[in-house]
């Protein structure tokens, strides 16, 4: 929880001098208390890195493709030519980014996340997938993933005006 909080506090100090006053001075604390409840919810004082990440980068403002292509980096193995995503490695992934739902009282089961798993391998014979697979089952919007594209639409309407008047 240590080394988070000092690289949420970089990262916050960052994005203050990127974009002066549009940053609230308790982004830090908040954020931390955010994470140690989806990812400390016994105290410990401990969060597993990834995770803290891949929530980070499910709550950022940037596209779902940057997004999909962050969760591959982080979760993938080394492959050969090529990273791979194995069963386990979704897993993983699944298990963490559902903790944000899950905070709110939106949780999906672990059958949902092995259905998931499957409809993701379904026809591959291999234990682990290239990265384009990877993206393709993910824009294909997997249901135990439904919340991360409806919550990206909703973040880029906030911003859309139309010349429109009421009468």
């Amino acid at each position: 929880v240590q080394q988070i909080s000092g690289m949420l506090m970089e990262l916050f100090q960052r994005a203050r001098l990127e974009k002066p006053g549009q940053v609230d001075p308790r982004a830090t604390e908040f954020t931390l208390s955010l994470l140690a409840a989806m990812y400390d919810r016994s105290g410990k004082g401990y969060i597993k890195t990834r995770s803290a990440a891949a929530a980070l980068i499910a709550l950022s403002g940037d596209t779902l493709l940057a997004k999909y292509r962050a969760f591959f980096q982080f979760y993938a193995v080394p492959g050969g030519k090529a990273a791979l995503i194995t069963r386990g490695a979704l897993r993983s992934l699944l298990t963490d980014l559902n903790q944000i739902p899950a905070i709110v009282g939106e949780s999906c089961t672990l059958s949902c996340v092995e259905i998931a798993i499957h409809s993701c391998f379904h026809g591959v014979p291999n234990s682990a997938i290239v990265e384009e697979k990877f993206l393709s089952w993910l824009r294909s919007e997997p249901a135990v993933l439904l919340w991360l594209p409806t919550c990206y639409r909703l973040s880029a309407t906030e911003m859309v005006s139309h010349q429109a008047r009421c009468r």
